[in-house]
């Protein structure tokens, strides 16, 4: 049963910290925009973590994550050694995919750059979109 969450739904929030390092910024001390899309990952991989998907299992079963599509805006620059905040919420849950929006924060709490990331669920063996096994999609549904 696929469950469509308008965007005006309050659903839970996962809030993931990260430091800017020196690896992350360009040749002027910013981060490169596309050092973002990490942050988004990392972030919604620990909230995975945090609510027992553990994604090394269902690689073993030759299923796994990707992202679909991504629509991203750069608002302002974060800098080297920034503490940054990224938030991410489940707005969209489908039966073989679902779709997060993330924004990123820094400790002023001024919004550098948002995202809304569409994963979708996919069988490695037959390179095709794929249900998401129940046990994960009850993980999600308790989360929203």
């Amino acid at each position: 049963m696929s469950k469509e969450l308008p965007e005006s739904t309050a659903a839970t929030v996962h809030n993931f910290a990260i430091r800017v390092y020196y690896e992350d910024t360009d040749a002027g001390g910013i981060v490169y925009y596309a050092n973002y899309l990490k942050f988004f990952e990392r972030a919604r991989t620990e909230w995975l973590r945090e609510i027992g998907i553990n994604q090394a299992f269902f690689l073993q079963q030759n299923l796994g994550f990707v992202v679909r599509r991504v629509e991203m805006d750069n608002l302002a620059s974060a800098k080297l050694d920034d503490l940054l905040e990224v938030s991410s919420t489940i707005i969209t849950l489908k039966r073989a995919s679902l779709v997060f929006q993330q924004q990123i924060t820094n400790q002023a709490k001024q919004i550098l750059c948002t995202a809304k990331v569409r994963i979708a669920c996919v069988d490695f063996n037959q390179h095709k979109p794929c249900a998401i096994p129940e046990s994960i999609l009850g993980a999600f549904k308790r989360v929203n």
